[in-house]
Order: structure tokens, then sequence, then C-alpha cells
């Protein structure tokens, strides 16, 4: 049983959430934590320079509250956070800062271009020093 678990999100299927939010709970250890985390993909420097900085600013406090909704429909235990970062290495870092011994991910099929450039599940999977379950 788990303490700490992890759940990196894109909030583009709520059903797949579900998902790992039940299969969190079922490892979770009585007193555990489940987070709920999605990372905002940082804006590319050549694009940066043509969006306000306060729209910037409030990205990622908008997907918070947008998270932290979705977190209350699926329980009041459930916390919510959202970060700005590169998706595979925040997800791997925010791990270690919270200590989580257990992420959930939810995956596609691969394709092509993933075996060339890799997914992020793949990233988390081959990175976390911690367990990794990969729901597809």
């Amino acid at each position: 049983m788990y303490k700490n678990i992890l759940i990196p999100t894109f909030m583009d299927d709520e059903d797949r959430l579900k998902t790992a939010v039940s299969s969190a709970r079922l490892l979770l250890s009585s007193g555990g934590k489940i987070t709920l985390l999605n990372v905002v993909e940082e804006v590319p420097m050549y694009v940066e320079t043509y969006i306000p900085s306060a729209v910037l600013a409030g990205n990622a406090d908008e997907v918070t509250g947008l998270l932290k909704e979705v977190a209350k429909k699926l329980g009041d235990d459930i916390e919510a956070k959202a970060v700005l970062g590169h998706a595979g290495r925040t997800i791997l870092d925010e791990a270690q800062k919270m200590n989580a011994d257990c992420i959930i991910i939810s995956s596609h099929r691969p394709g092509l271009t993933d075996y060339f450039l890799g997914s992020t599940s793949g990233r988390v999977v081959r990175h976390a020093t911690c367990p990794v379950l990969v729901l597809r």
C-alpha cells in the first residue's frame, strides 16, 4: 500500500482520470494522500514575446482552479496542483519533491513518433525512482 500517490493528468479525458483515481484508492494506505498534477507546458521563448506577461502568469493559476473543481467532484481527500514546465521532467521533479511512493499515469498506445521521441509516460516510467502504474 502507498501513502503518497501522484496522478499526472492532462484533463483531456475525465473517464481516464476517474479510472486513475479509483486505482489510486485501491492502492492507498489508510491516511494516505492522492495528488492530481497538471503540467502547463512552458511557452517557447520566441512565442513568449508576443503574449502579455499577465496571460502567462495566470495560466498555472487558471489550470489549478479547474483542476481543483475536478478534484472536488472526485472526492474531498484529493489535492490538486498545476505547475509550469516540461511534462516528463516536471512530473519526475514534483514526484521527488512530494516524496511520492507511486505514480499512476495514463498512456495512449505508442505510435511511430513515440519510438523516436518518446512519450511523457515512457519518460516517467524510465526515470521514476518509485513504482509507476501505467493505465491504458
